[in-house]
């Protein structure tokens, strides 16, 4: 068992979970057909499957229509499930239903197993860290519904001989400025504990100027630490980094030349966070502003330059510091890593009902595109545009050009932490019949992909 509680498995292992992922996969396609007949199983897909369809095509309709119209699909989207469900049970194939969704439930989970990459591939390399002498840290008490005060960090750090600083207002403080005061007087550390932005504003004057970085999980999601393997629910364990660490050289992220940690979100979502009403009524702000924004009624048209892939309008990118991993729709989990030296991309184009079900095969390249590239370049017919940057709302003026900056950062982590839990593999039935059944390679031979 490693640090992230995911175990280690050879690929002897990996060949194994392969086959007894074909085993439950045989099983759920099966079951039906032994318990319902031919036809009582081309019955159950076309049932399952059509209310699947609806409930889509209805939430789609929910979220980009207004007045009656909007909660009449609503309601169908809740009406449809229990319609099939009713006629499962009905039929007496409910329990033939559940348990072939159990068997393939179970082939995911081995395939997932097989497809794993090695713990090694996984990990960032971990590099020796003196203890910093004079460590400055920078403290937002309001940050993560006030974890600083609540976990006593400025007196533990204190203790620890780091110079804290807490930004308490009632003006704003320039971060940057008050970290460049601190490396002019001699800091050899730098640290934040608060939201990923202030992170990421900091995190800039480190990597200028070469110094160790430290990340205090004081936020409210704590992204950055969460992909770093840092412990967030108690965010004194990362001050245990200042005398007894390691090292992670990390990518940073640029957007128009302002650093990121995590992402920057474009279209629809960056046009609702702009929105003055948005902090008073999230619910409310969205449900007015989506049906527009959906259908391409409003906001700036987007063209997305991936590499030497271009999108033509998509209602929504993201652009990240390093992929996430691609286990669900969207592929918006986790980062293995934050040393691959690429930016990672997701675009999503749904201008109608058909794109939105069409969301539902990952073969859609039209609708969701996941690409990795150095650089992205996002442009739109209008002069600047609002950007979400590591959740903060800035208006950049287009083009809007990110780029990655690999290994800039030197992130100081506690010797002993939770690490980090490995987003799920993309399924791939090609990959996963070769690990099952292909010969094994001799000893002492590398494995083939």
């Amino acid at each position: 068992m490693n640090r992230s509680g995911i175990p280690d498995t050879g690929d002897r292992g990996r060949r194994w979970w392969a086959r007894v992922a074909f085993v439950f996969a045989v099983g759920a396609a099966a079951v039906p057909v032994l318990f319902a007949g031919l036809l009582g199983t081309v019955a159950l897909l076309i049932v399952g499957a059509g209310g699947v369809v609806v409930t889509v095509a209805a939430l789609y309709w929910f979220l980009t229509r207004r007045g009656v119209l909007r909660w009449i699909s609503l309601g169908v989207a809740i009406v449809a499930p229990i319609v099939v469900l009713t006629l499962f049970i009905r039929a007496h194939l409910l329990w033939v239903v559940l348990l072939a969704y159990v068997l393939a439930l179970l082939a995911v989970v081995c395939a997932r197993a097989a497809l794993r990459g090695r713990r090694a591939e996984m990990t960032m390399p971990e590099y020796p860290a003196p203890p910093a002498q004079h460590p400055f840290l920078i403290m937002n008490p309001h940050s993560g519904g006030g974890k600083v005060a609540k976990f006593d960090l400025k007196r533990r750090a204190e203790e620890l001989g780091a110079d804290v600083v807490l930004l308490e207002g009632p003006a704003t403080v320039d971060v940057t400025a008050l970290a460049r005061q601190a490396v002019a007087k001699g800091a050899d550390l730098l640290g934040v504990a608060g939201g990923d932005g202030t992170q990421a504003l900091v995190a800039a004057v480190a990597a200028e100027h070469h110094l160790p970085f430290l990340v205090i999980s004081a936020g409210t999601r704590n992204h950055f630490a969460m992909d770093l393997g840092l412990d967030r629910a108690d965010p004194t364990r990362s001050l245990d980094a200042l005398r007894d660490g390691v090292e992670l050289r990390v990518d940073l992220g640029t957007i128009n030349g302002r650093t990121f940690v995590n992402n920057a979100s474009f279209g629809v979502y960056a046009e609702i966070v702009r929105s003055p009403a948005y902090r008073d009524d999230k619910a409310a702000t969205v449900l007015t502003l989506l049906p527009d924004l959906l259908t391409g009624h409003a906001g700036p048209r987007l063209v997305a330059r991936i590499g030497e892939t271009a999108v033509e309008g998509p209602q929504a990118v993201l652009v990240s510091n390093n992929p996430y991993g691609n286990g669900d729709l969207a592929g918006l989990s986790r980062r293995d890593r934050l040393d691959r030296g690429v930016l990672g991309a997701v675009t999503l184009s749904v201008a109608n009902t058909r794109q939105a079900v069409g969301l539902l095969r990952r073969t859609n390249v039209r609708g969701l595109t996941q690409e990795t590239s150095m650089e992205v370049v996002v442009d739109a017919d209008t002069p600047e545009i609002p950007v979400g940057v590591d959740g903060e709302s800035l208006l950049l003026r287009t083009p809007v050009r990110c780029t990655i900056e690999p290994d800039a950062l030197r992130v100081r982590v506690p010797r002993t932490r939770p690490g980090v839990r490995p987003a799920a593999p993309a399924f791939d039935w090609v990959r996963l019949w070769r690990t099952a059944f292909r010969p094994h390679p001799p000893s002492g031979s590398a494995p083939r992909d």
